[in-house]
């Protein structure tokens, strides 16, 4: 089935109440689900709302270890409400998601020109600054598999925002191979079992064009000096069953054996236990000694 473009504009003044949501998509359109949103929005209520919605049949299942392990996180209603919270999402940091925003920004030269590819939503700020860097002409698309958090983060973007929402998989994206000039992973992985974690990281070099870069932010092996390395993983342990990996393994581990990237930076944060990794794309068989 080709894809239909659907447009809801609610002009005037306008209240939460008449806002267009994915529920109201899918019940005033029953034999279709949302698969791509191109979504403008305010997060005020009492301005003129203009929405695109591009449709297809197949909206992609909730993998069964997102709703097992994180329904209380990301997918039960009321996870938005509870985590949607700048201080709440630092303190889950320890005082270091500014930080850990701040340097992506900065590793981006604050400027992102071409096609750049969030690969999950996540609370906070950090999609909006990366919107504001979307240089004339660029575009921010951001993957997500639960049309929650894709409605939620259309609600923290203006209506002019560079943005692209997409209800996919991170483990099976539907973008053509080297289409956009960067991808970034921001607290992902330590979120999936290993075997999704490799699709994803294989997905995330796929969809990045030769030259591009693919950064990910994420837990790391802390130092042993860390005393949260004693007290923190066994909390996660218990809450985030799959970041243990991320504890006790470098990313390298699960990337394609294949090759295809070199590594251009490391950085950890705070006693090691955050890190960013920055890969950059090549063609097989070229310059990847270096990212060994």
């Amino acid at each position: 089935m080709t894809q239909e473009l659907i447009c809801l504009s609610a002009g005037g003044r306008t209240n939460a109440d008449t806002l267009p949501r994915l529920t109201d998509l899918e019940r005033h359109f029953p034999n279709i689900d949302v698969r791509t949103l191109t979504i403008h929005m305010k997060n005020n209520f009492n301005e003129p709302v203009s929405s695109c919605v591009a449709v297809k049949k197949v909206l992609p299942a909730i993998p069964q270890y997102l709703q097992a392990h994180y329904w209380w996180a990301y997918v039960h209603p009321r996870a938005v409400h509870v985590f949607e919270r700048q201080w709440l999402v630092n303190l889950i940091l320890w005082g270091n998601y500014r930080r850990l925003c701040n340097a992506v920004l900065h590793d981006y030269g604050h400027q992102l020109p071409g096609r750049t590819l969030q690969i999950a939503c996540a609370y906070g700020d950090l999609t909006p600054r990366l919107a504001a860097c979307v240089t004339p002409g660029g575009a921010l698309e951001i993957a997500d598999i639960l049309p929650i958090q894709l409605e939620n983060l259309a609600g923290k973007l203006g209506p002019q925002a560079p943005i692209k929402l997409h209800c996919m998989d991170s483990a099976a994206l539907g973008f053509a191979d080297a289409s956009f000039d960067r991808a970034l992973l921001f607290f992902l992985l330590h979120e999936q079992p290993q075997a999704v974690r490799e699709r994803t990281l294989a997905e995330a070099l796929r969809v990045v064009r030769p030259g591009g870069t693919l950064t990910i932010v994420d837990y790391a092996p802390p130092s042993r000096f860390n005393p949260l390395r004693y007290f923190w993983k066994p909390v996660l342990d218990r809450l985030e069953p799959f970041a243990r990996d991320l504890f006790s393994e470098e990313v390298m581990a699960w990337l394609p054996k294949e090759g295809g990237f070199v590594t251009l930076g490391k950085q950890r944060f705070f006693g090691g236990m955050y890190q960013m990794l920055t890969l950059k794309v090549v063609e097989t068989g070229k310059d990847q000694s270096a990212g060994e």
